[in-house]
């Protein structure tokens, strides 16, 4: 498992940079990544701010957007006492961050690619906003595409990918040099996948396996997050009617002479139970952000799926090309035609073919055939290597996905049982300091 293998490697804590010391011996902690490859030893990478900005388009429309402040610095250890070299940085819209995935996934189709954290909120419920612009949303998805960044940092092809490490440090002129590699003509058709998907003859049962999983841990991380949402709402409503309680044993206070004291206590307490719902939710939203990271990487475990039904399909596409020419030279050769054709009419209404127009004719499919076998070899390679690098990656994310999975769960216990022993105290201290006084 990953666990084992980072036992001897140093690690970068991905989060939410936040959190408190307290939170995190609570065990709350986003995502963990190796730092074995060669760019994290080097670098150190962050996305510090965010930042709203108004400007035009590409059609001269006025429009407001968020930028996101990326700090890159040598990762050497600082003495005691030391300042820490100061850090590059450049500015980079949402927009810049989905240009290099899609580069990243067409250039390794055989890889999954880390996702981006959600472009609109999703699975929200009514305190949260969907607004793209609201401030809590933005603070989620600056956390969200450091994520990103330190996952393709620690991976140990992504991060080794030139065009990343521009997208890193050049703030000009990175755009024209992802688009001159011209991964954009690479780009397979929707219409093309489909067909391949509907009509190869012999798929793979373990990219069939692969993406039947990947469906149903889509479905079952979309049901959680849904059943989440729901549970907050109503958490919500009932954390906040203790406020109208609160209000009332104040007010109720205030005609008490005997009870005043203990009512004023009771409203207080209400006060405090119903203000903590808030910071309650946005610890959960934290975790509700890792699961929905998982829920996106199933779209990119099924970009592998389909890349290899793609390559497979052209594969039985060459070999059944193939066939059909060396069948036409069995019948040039025998002249005998074992199915229906056009020639075969042709040469019944119009007499036989010449020697010479024969031996022309089985040059041209002899070569023909050469070139076909060729191609078969080539697809054929292609294939064996596909499913050879993208299971190799395949195996590397299920462990990550195990430990980040069990982590986040885990965490997410810890913090409903402190919650529960925190109301529970709470009551038990409101009462408390009630009963005596009525």
């Amino acid at each position: 498992m990953m666990a084992d293998s980072a036992s001897t490697e140093e690690v970068a804590v991905i989060g939410n940079t936040d959190i408190t010391s307290a939170e995190s011996e609570n065990n709350i902690i986003n995502t963990m990544v190796e730092r074995g490859t060669a760019l994290l030893r080097k670098m150190e990478i962050n996305v510090a701010e965010a930042e709203k900005r108004t400007g035009k388009n590409t059609v001269n429309m006025q429009e407001t957007y968020t930028v996101y402040l990326i700090e890159t610095r040598p990762a050497e250890s600082v003495p005691e006492g030391g300042t820490p070299a100061t850090p590059d940085t450049l500015w980079r819209r949402y927009s810049e961050f989905e240009l290099l995935r899609m580069y990243l996934l067409v250039t390794y189709p055989y890889i999954i690619v880390p996702p981006l954290p959600e472009k609109r909120a999703e699975f929200v419920w009514h305190k949260l906003s969907a607004d793209n612009l609201d401030p809590d949303f933005v603070e989620r998805r600056r956390v969200g595409l450091e994520n990103f960044l330190l996952r393709v940092a620690s991976h140990p092809v992504l991060s080794n990918d030139k065009i990343f490490f521009l997208f890193l440090t050049e703030e000009k002129g990175w755009r024209e040099e992802v688009l001159d590699t011209g991964f954009q003509d690479k780009v397979d058709s929707r219409l093309k996948s489909l067909s391949a998907m509907f009509r190869v003859k012999n798929p793979d049962k373990r990219f069939t396996a692969l993406k039947q999983y990947s469906d149903e841990l889509n479905t079952v991380i979309s049901q959680l997050l849904r059943v989440r949402a729901r549970v907050a709402d109503r958490l919500y409503g009932v954390y906040k009617v203790h406020g109208n309680y609160g209000r009332v044993f104040s007010e109720w206070s205030a005609i008490e002479k005997e009870m005043g004291d203990g009512l004023q206590s009771a409203g207080h307490h209400m006060d405090t139970y119903a203000a903590s719902i808030d910071d309650i939710l946005e610890e959960e939203e934290h975790y509700a952000d890792q699961l929905k990271e998982y829920l996106f990487y199933t779209d990119a475990v099924r970009s592998v799926c389909r890349k290899h039904e793609l390559i497979q399909y052209e594969l039985e596409m060459a070999v059944q090309d193939l066939a059909h020419k060396k069948q036409q030279k069995e019948e040039l050769a025998t002249g005998t035609v074992r199915v229906f054709s056009l020639k075969g009419m042709t040469s019944k209404l119009f007499g036989q073919e010449s020697q010479e127009q024969r031996e022309s004719r089985l040059a041209a499919l002899d070569q023909s055939i050469q070139e076909g076998e060729e191609t078969v070899m080539e697809k054929n390679t292609e294939c064996k290597e596909f499913v050879r690098t993208a299971w190799e990656d395949i195996e590397r994310f299920k462990e990550q996905k195990d430990k980040d999975l069990r982590e986040a769960l885990i965490s997410y216990a810890i913090m409903q049982i402190s919650m529960c022993k925190k109301t529970k105290g709470e009551d038990g201290s409101a009462a408390t300091r009630t009963e005596p006084s009525i």
